[in-house]
């Protein structure tokens, strides 16, 4: 096997002997062992392996760990796991020899890491907020978090090392979506600013590097610039006895950029190019924010200030302990951004609050590693920041979330409750996956339908055009979605059931030549204990009924057989009106409990002469006497008539046609006509021909005798020469 050659070996020890350096004054010798002990590990382990550039993987590990440390200051139990991240994975080292040697804790965050890190990420462009709930769902322990923003730094600054499914293009991705909203919630705003342009060097390389000689070429004009804005500031703060350092910066490339595609404008026109940074270093932290705004009012008194630039981060602090006072100043024809806090204030923003949280409260007194790791779960999950204000999730103080996301094949997340199903999933899908549902493949592997998911899970649905929701169904569903399309399509299953049911039983009814009303249907639904006609119907199409007992109960109830002779079904009957029969059907918000529908073909509106047919596929139809649909349909199909008529108010639509000479505000006549009478225009189509307009209006209607004093008050109208009902 090969080996690392000795010039390596000295750039290693040289690696290994600054990092224990960065460590020494935050750990204690034993601590300092632990690290070593990992060390050694992986110069065992790692001996001749190389990064994808062909760089020593032992000095990846070891620049992860150096981040870490130095950069974001974590402690030993970090630091180690950064030296291990990647040995279960490129070497025959298992969690179970890691677990042993290194403990618990170390094995869990290793496994978390890899857990995370196989995350399919193919649509996080799309879905990044989603994505960021999805990742910091997975994570148990929150040094995995900053695990993956060392890795991240480091691959920002050896691009070459990169070794991933999508290359490059996708590890930027993933940086811009996922990793830099989380490095800025944490105030690390110096790796924030190295990833940030590292991403630009990737994406817009030509606009990095005409901003960057834009910046180059005019620095000499800057100094001497800020020199003179710097000035009068210099000598006032001297003057009320501050111990000060101002520091001033051109804002970072990618931060210009941001600004000159935001506003549409050049470099040149950027509203604030430049930074100042006023540090006090005299103050003392009860006198903090009154020396800080003391500051603001010497640069504000010398400079004319924009109001709406103010931002006050001292009285309240950012999530990451950020504490800073801004203000925005005009300098000439420029605007300059002054930037004001205390010694202890810089040293927080500048390497972010994880470092000073290093399990030290307030005071000198520690606090438990993980009352700290809570402090920065608590700041990635804080609902209250505007750069995750999508992060919904609120955790339970154990930091459980009641959310699960799932991933779908095609790489998009799916958020669920906590205990879903496969079904759920099916149905988040779309309805008629759920309802075609036969099980999933998660993770690879076949499950039920009532298989409960975790989070994280790689779901791929099976169907099968067979398969139909069934009542148990709602045992295995967690969601209201899924509950929902279940009970819809038990339903619509009933209906059609019941339909079916209706039709055979009124057929029934007319081979039997039996009368029929609504008392005998009560007593009917009685004997057979139904609710409903529904119940009672689909009864009927479950053969859950005898018919002959049906036939003798019926003619039991019946007072007066029917008599009339054999053949009368043949006889085409009479137009007449039915409101007077006693057993008529009546058509109210139902019949019977049975569903119906109004023929489109004649429109026919309460006060119509009606009868009805009961159709094939479900329901009832009514159509008016004369239509001659229904004329045709009574010598077909005899046996489908059904009495009925009108109950109470039923809402309708009728179709009238006005025709009216073609001048200025018939229509606005027409409409007010239809306005005082509270009618409700339900479509409308106008046209000119001729000279004559016309107008097809299809309204609301509650009765015949409305819709007759409508058509009357119509033909009252100036211009207006026809108004009739049409079908």
């Amino acid at each position: 096997m090969k080996k690392y050659s000795d010039k390596e070996i000295a750039e290693i020890e040289k690696s290994y002997n600054e990092l224990i350096q960065s460590v020494g004054e935050s750990m204690t010798l034993e601590e300092v062992g632990y690290v070593r002990k990992a060390y050694e590990l992986c110069c065992l382990k790692y001996d001749g392996k190389q990064m994808h550039s062909g760089r020593p993987m032992m000095l990846h590990v070891l620049e992860v760990a150096k981040i870490s440390c130095s950069e974001m200051g974590m402690h030993s139990k970090t630091v180690v796991c950064a030296l291990l991240h990647n040995i279960t994975q490129v070497t025959d080292v298992t969690f179970d020899e890691i677990k042993e040697q290194f403990g618990e804790r170390v094995a869990l965050i290793l496994k978390g890491l890899v857990k995370v890190r196989s995350l399919n990420m193919t649509q996080i462009s799309t879905q990044p907020d989603t994505f960021r709930k999805l990742f910091l769902s997975m994570i148990d322990d929150i040094r995995v978090v900053m695990l993956i923003i060392a890795h991240c730094l480091s691959d920002c600054r050896h691009q070459e090392d990169i070794d991933m499914e999508g290359g490059v293009d996708k590890f930027f991705e993933i940086t811009k979506y996922l990793i830099i909203p989380i490095v800025h919630r944490l105030g690390l705003y110096n790796i924030k600013k190295d990833m940030e342009e590292a991403v630009m060097i990737h994406e817009n390389p030509k606009e990095f590097a005409e901003i960057k000689e834009k910046i180059t070429m005019s620095h000499v004009k800057q100094e001497e610039k800020m020199a003179n804005f710097l000035l009068p500031i210099r000598q006032e703060l001297s003057r009320e006895g501050f111990d000060y350092t101002i520091k001033w910066r051109t804002k970072s490339i990618p931060s210009i950029f941001a600004k000159m595609k935001a506003q549409n404008v050049s470099f040149e026109q950027v509203y604030d190019l430049f930074a100042v940074r006023i540090i006090i270093n005299n103050s003392r932290i009860k006198d903090e924010k009154s020396d800080c705004w003391k500051v603001y009012s010497i640069v504000t008194n010398l400079y004319q200030p924009n109001p709406q630039r103010l931002r006050d981060w001292i009285t309240k602090p950012k999530a990451s302990g950020y504490e800073s006072l801004h203000t925005t100043v005009k300098n000439g024809v420029d605007w300059v951004e002054v930037q004001i806090r205390t010694s202890r204030m810089d040293e927080i923003a500048e390497t972010g609050n994880a470092s000073h949280w290093s399990y030290k409260s307030s005071g000198d007194k520690h606090q438990s590693p993980d009352a700290w790791l809570n402090q920065i779960r608590n700041i990635l999950e804080d609902t209250n920041q505007l750069y995750f204000n999508s992060l919904d999730d609120k955790r339970a103080a154990k930091g459980k979330s009641d959310k699960i996301y799932v991933i779908t094949p095609q790489g998009e997340v799916k958020q669920l409750p906590l205990g879903s199903t496969v079904l759920d999933f099916a149905f988040e899908v779309h309805s008629q996956v759920g309802c075609h549902c036969i099980g999933a493949r998660v993770n690879g592997k076949m499950q039920p339908i009532r298989y409960v998911l975790n989070n994280g899970d790689r779901v791929e649905i099976q169907i099968s055009k067979k398969q139909t929701p069934k009542a148990d169904w709602l045992n295995y569903v967690n969601t209201e979605k899924a509950k929902s399309r279940i009970r819809r399509f038990l339903k619509d299953e009933e209906m059609k059931e019941a339909e079916l049911g209706s039709s055979i039983f009124h057929r029934k009814l007319k081979n039997w030549k039996i009368s029929f009303n609504d008392k005998i249907f009560n007593e009917l639904l009685k004997r057979y204990d139904c609710e409903s006609g529904i119940e009672f119907y689909n009864k009927i199409a479950t053969e859950q009924v005898d018919f002959a007992d049906l036939k003798a109960y019926i003619l039991s109830q019946t007072e007066e057989k029917d008599s009339r002779p054999e053949h009368a079904d043949e006889e085409v009957r009479k137009d007449k009106p039915i409101d007077n029969e006693a057993d008529a059907m009546t058509i109210g918000s139902n019949i019977n409990g049975f569903a119906f529908k109004m023929a489109k073909c004649c429109n026919p509106i309460p006060g119509d002469n009606v009868c009805g047919f009961v159709n094939v596929g479900g329901g009832i139809t009514i159509h008016r006497i004369t239509c001659k649909n229904a004329i045709a349909m009574k010598k077909r199909y005899p046996y489908r008539l059904v009495d009925v008529k009108w109950q109470g108010d039923v809402p309708s639509r009728a179709i009238i046609k006005v025709v009216a000479k073609d001048s200025f505000g018939v229509l606005s006549d027409i409409t007010e006509v239809m306005k005082q009478m509270e009618i409700n225009i339900i479509d409308a189509s106008m046209g000119t021909r001729n000279g004559l307009y016309e107008g097809r209006f299809v309204v609301n209607m509650t009765s015949v005798n409305y819709l007759e004093q409508l058509i009357r008050r119509l033909r009252l109208l100036d211009n207006v020469t026809e108004v009739q009902r049409i079908d």
